[in-house]
């Protein structure tokens, strides 16, 4: 079998950064699929699932209720390794395109206050596995040390 595409980037030389992982075209539309990469591979420890899964709550909310991206998001969610996320995106859309709007999402992740979300037995299917102090930790330090001082080095694949 051939490898797919996010298994030919290489893991080692990859830093946290926003990176477009893939396009597809669905009918006439774009579909951009970014690598919203918050810790280094194999280099950091990965993210606790309870932390992972706060922000995904966050994330997904924060979205869906954007005004500008709110009908353009397609999917967010954690990636299987938990070093990062997925984000699809109606559209044909570049890194730099969205870093304002993740640089939003995740100051909203990090100022955020009171119960998540969707964090209720009759809405998640595992509504106990949270931890919203962590998940604002780490939004922070994905906004200070990756999305505030971005260059092209973190938004392009490393070769």
């Amino acid at each position: 079998m051939e490898k797919i595409a996010s298994f030919t980037i290489d893991h080692i030389k990859l830093q946290p950064g926003v990176y477009v992982s893939r396009k597809d075209t669905v009918g006439a539309e774009v579909i951009t699929t970014f690598d919203l990469r918050m810790t280094s591979p194999n280099e950091e420890p990965v993210m606790n699932t309870a932390e992972v899964h706060t922000i995904e709550h966050l994330g997904a909310t924060f979205l869906r209720n954007h005004p500008q991206y709110q009908d353009k998001t397609i999917y967010f969610g954690p990636m299987g390794c938990r070093t990062g996320f997925y984000l699809l995106l109606a559209g044909d859309l570049s890194s730099s395109d969205i870093v304002p709007l993740m640089t939003e999402m995740y100051e909203f992740i990090r100022d955020f206050e009171g119960q998540v979300p969707g964090a209720d037995p009759k809405d998640c299917g595992n509504y106990l596995d949270m931890n919203l102090g962590m998940a604002k930790y780490l939004a922070k330090k994905y906004l200070d040390e990756v999305l505030y001082c971005i260059d092209e080095s973190r938004l392009v694949y490393p070769q």
